[in-house]
């Protein structure tokens, strides 16, 4: 999960000596949450490495960007600012937002469970002062629970997903202008995708995937990662605790179970892998869904 010190737009606003910090905390899977209040600040984004997903709480009447000043914020108002874009924004009086930061791998293996496409091809719309009611009511569902307790934090990760799925379902669209190279072609992609699926619980090898391309391990790890936006073992990694998480959300498996179902050789293995990944042990993570 990405650290505060690379969210650029997380630091901008740390540095301000208008913008308070309330909370925040990593919800695991690259993704950030934060909480904000200010007032009477000027704010530049200058090409953050991460996507930023915003919304006004409370406030924001006074708040525009410098490039649109006859439009202006407003409570529930949304903001999609994709990772690359370049933005600057007056607050006039006070204001309090929401924020969730997204790491570009988050984001990439979004793009392919959800739309089945090369991230690559797709690019996040950027929007300012968006209206959409179901999401800024999963906002406030967030703000309201207590991120430093751990269970609660852990269903925050759910809102947090329910979230960043709604926007790529949304408000992702083919990339303009794109050529593209050094990929796997659609269907080997969809063969992978198929097959990681279905065998999660095996031990898995880059040299079994990459025979299934027809490909050597250091060409097939390239044009892996050029397609789907991270390396093969993160991917399958990631894919793994989301299966786990489901396991432990819908069925009383032992947690050695879930670990085989998994992919994991022992529960030991399994629980300081999940626990690294959701900042909770398994069991904790199980409680907090019944």
């Amino acid at each position: 999960m990405p650290s505060l010190e690379t969210i650029q737009v997380f630091q901008s606003l740390n540095s301000s000596p208008h913008a308070q910090l309330e909370q925040s905390a990593s919800l695991g899977d690259g993704v950030v949450a934060a909480l904000w209040n200010n007032r009477h600040d000027s704010q530049d984004y200058h090409a953050p490495t991460h996507h930023t997903l915003s919304c006004y709480i409370g406030g924001g009447t006074g708040t525009y960007r410098r490039d649109q000043p006859d439009r202006k914020g407003a409570p529930d108002k949304l903001c999609v600012l994709p990772a690359g874009h370049q933005s600057s924004w007056v607050i006039n009086g006070d204001i309090r937002l929401a924020h969730l930061y997204i790491s570009p791998e988050q984001f990439a293996l979004n793009c392919v469970t959800l739309l089945d496409r090369e991230p690559r091809e797709m690019a996040l719309r950027e929007d300012t002062f968006l209206d959409d009611p179901l999401q800024a009511e999963r906002f406030h569902r967030l703000i309201r629970m207590n991120w430093n307790e751990p269970g609660e934090r852990l269903q925050t990760s759910s809102l947090a997903h329910e979230l960043l799925a709604h926007v790529v379902l949304n408000q992702v669209g083919l990339r303009e202008g794109l050529k593209l190279k050094g990929g796997l072609a659609p269907h080997l992609r969809r063969q992978l995708v198929e097959f990681i699926e279905l065998n999660l619980a095996e031990p898995l090898s880059l040299g079994q995937l990459a025979g299934m391309c027809a490909l050597s391990e250091y060409h097939f790890a390239r044009m892996f990662r050029e397609s789907f936006g991270l390396p093969p073992h993160q991917y399958l990694l990631a894919r793994r605790m989301n299966r786990a998480r489901e396991l432990l959300r819908t069925t009383r498996l032992a947690f050695g179970e879930v670990a085989l179902e998994c992919g994991f050789a022992s529960a030991s293995h399994f629980s300081n892998t999940f626990k690294q990944a959701m900042g909770a042990t398994p069991g904790t993570y199980r409680l907090a869904f019944q």
